[in-house]
Formats: structure tokens, sequence, C-alpha cells
């Protein structure tokens, strides 16, 4: 159900916020401190991110919603598009996220457990505007991928193909795809659970999980046909930088915006 025009694969940095601070584990545990999302927000856009992501990732586990006084922050340093997810469970909280100076609000959690919730926030605020974070693991006895809920805490049995399927019915304008087996692994792309999301809905696709070098973007945009890549530490530690990613991927003929970096685009003024 690919889209037949050929868009402009996105490279967007995440931002795992615990307590105020950016964080990074591995397989959601094991978490090491980042930085603050403020700096690193005003740094990724500066280096040419083409959107940011900022999860608040103990808000749901904690019961509440998502730090609207952090997402005004970083939202005032961002020109570029800007998702945000974390305890939102009602379309009043993704109302309220947008009011903050968000431009998209993920649901994960809250919409496998009651998807009208799903329908509703499409419904009041718009598609374009409505993301479905899904977490998934792979299921070696069974075959295919579980969603996993809670910050990768509770299995729900439900398949992450058909969900992905279903939300896109209910209005979702975006899958966020993340495979809690290479979350924070480097170990690359989980393209098999990419492919075969991609595969069943027409909407964008968000491949993330398992980021560690230029080739495995190169291969979720080439043999998985992702429409954006997101990755975290290998941003955030300074192991790849986003300007430099995105020159890589474009002298391979993968259609990627030009990084602005101050002006300038690897020594070259763009136009």
């Amino acid at each position: 159900m690919r889209r037949g025009s050929v868009l402009a694969r996105r490279i967007i940095p995440c931002l795992d916020v615990k307590a105020g601070r950016v964080v990074k584990g591995v397989r959601f545990v094991q978490l090491a401190d980042a930085g603050d999302p403020v700096e690193l927000a005003r740094t990724y856009e500066r280096r040419g991110a083409d959107e940011l992501v900022f999860l608040d990732i103990t808000a749901t586990i904690e019961g509440r919603r998502a730090m609207h006084a952090a997402v005004r922050a970083v939202a005032q340093e961002l020109t570029i598009p800007f998702a945000v997810g974390g305890g939102v469970t009602s379309p009043d909280d993704v109302r309220d996220l947008l009011r903050a100076g968000c431009d998209k609000v993920a649901l994960n959690s809250a919409a496998v457990r009651d998807p009208e919730v799903l329908s509703r926030a499409a419904d009041r605020v718009g598609s374009q505007c409505v993301v479905l974070a899904i977490d998934a693991r792979r299921q070696p006895i069974e075959g295919g991928f579980e969603v996993v809920i809670d910050g990768g805490r509770t299995p729900t049995g439900r398949d992450a193909v058909a969900w992905a399927q279903e939300a896109e019915r209910r209005g979702a304008g975006e899958i966020l795809l993340t495979s809690i087996d290479r979350d924070g692994t480097k170990a690359g792309f989980d393209l098999a659970l990419t492919r075969a999301v991609r595969a069943a809905v027409s909407l964008p696709v968000i491949a993330s999980g398992g980021a560690g070098s230029i080739e495995d973007f190169a291969s979720v945009f080439l043999e998985a046909e992702a429409d954006a890549a997101l990755a975290a530490s290998l941003f955030h530690f300074g192991e790849l930088d986003v300007a430099d990613l995105k020159a890589a991927l474009r002298s391979r003929g993968i259609p990627i915006r030009p990084p602005d970096v101050d002006g300038f685009s690897q020594g070259l003024r763009v136009h």
C-alpha cells in the first residue's frame, strides 16, 4: 500500500525524558543521563534534524500527564515539527499538549487499552496531529510481532501489524514503530518489522530502535521503505552527527533534505 510519490525521508532525533532530563538505555532499561532537553533540541535543529520527538517515558507508569513546562520550553526553541508522547490518555490531553506548543501528539498504551481514544483524538484535532506509537517485540515461537505497552512492561497479545491497520482506520496520521528487541542495541533497525507494517498501511512509518551506523539508516530506507528513521543515543552521545548522516544518505541516492547548518550545508551555501 505504498504511496506513489517519493517524499524526502526524515531524520528524527528522539528525546526520552525522565525527571526533566534526557535519558537513554537498552531495551527500555539501564537508563543513562544524556543531557538537557532544551539544549539538545536547540542543537538538533541547528544540525539539520527534520523533526524532533519528545517522549516522557515514565508518565504512563506514574499515572500522570507529560510535563507541559518541559514541552513548552522545548517548543520555544524549535521551528521544525515537534511530536510529544507519554501519559496521553484522552483527547483533552492531546489538545493540551498541542496548546503547549508541539505539532503532533503520540498515543500508545491508552490507545491499546481503549482504541476509541485514538478515534476521538483524530476527530477532535485532525489526523495530521495524531501519531500512534507502537512498541513491538518479536514472537519467536508464534511468529510475528506483539504490541507491548507501559514502557515495554506489559505484553498485550495484540499483533503489531493488525494494530497498525486498525489505527489507520481510526484516523491516526502516522505510525511511530519501535522495536523493543533492538532499542538501544545499535544492532540495526528491525527491517522485518518495519517492512511488515510499511506494507500493511498507507500512513507514514517512522522506524525506531537499533540505529547504530549510517548503513543502518540506509538499509531501513532502501530495504524497508521507512518514511523516517528515529535515533537517540547515537546522536546524544556524539557518535553520529545529523548533518553528516544526511549528507552520507544523499550521496547514496536516498531522497533526504539537505542539512542547513547555520546557513551552510557541508561547506556550501544552501539556496
